[in-house]
């Protein structure tokens, strides 16, 4: 009877404990050509215009986070405002851009408007990617993935990571992939 009070205690609690935050396999392969990224920047370098990011930011480092906006939460800012806070620290040229995946742009873009007034993004540029809304095709984004972070440098994509569940605790395995990509 122990044992069995043991087991079952066992698979509670390992049904219980979530999943690696990191587990879910999207995003572009390692080592390819950062694929083109055409999105409307709603706040940063490029704001209220339709921008390739990727063709903008081919030699320097960046990273770039796509969203679904209906899982946009406040650990998902969280991640983003502490990664922020870090790249100056890390790589003067490095620079964020988040992309909202979306079929209502309007909608999202006055989101991103307000969230900007709050958060004050200074390398952060959040951005609408207008087209499907599973995102772009090259990207190769699984839409069972909350979030995408795609680090890229000279052009390449260095590290993908893939999360159902984010937050600010998985800013130092970003932070190491930017320090590492070459």
């Amino acid at each position: 009877m122990n044992r069995v009070r043991c087991f079952v205690t066992l698979a509670c609690v390992l049904l219980v404990t979530p999943a690696q935050a990191q587990d879910i396999s999207s995003g572009p392969t390692k080592g390819d050509k950062a694929p083109a990224l055409k999105v409307f920047d709603v706040t940063g370098m490029h704001k209220d215009k339709d921008v390739d990011y990727a063709a903008e930011r081919k030699d320097k480092p960046t990273i770039y986070i796509f969203i679904q906006p209906q899982k946009f939460s406040r650990p998902i800012n969280r991640f983003m405002k502490t990664l922020h806070g870090t790249l100056k620290d890390d790589n003067k040229d490095a620079y964020v851009v988040a992309v909202m995946l979306t079929e209502k742009p309007d909608d999202t873009k006055a989101q991103l408007a307000r969230v900007q007034m709050s958060v004050q993004y200074e390398n952060t540029a959040l951005t609408c990617f207008t087209g499907d809304k599973e995102g772009p095709k090259e990207w190769t984004l699984n839409s069972m993935a909350d979030v995408t972070v795609v680090v890229a440098n000279k052009g390449k994509v260095t590290a993908t990571f893939g999360y159902n569940s984010i937050n600010e605790t998985d800013v130092p395995k970003v932070r190491e992939a930017l320090k590492n990509a070459k």
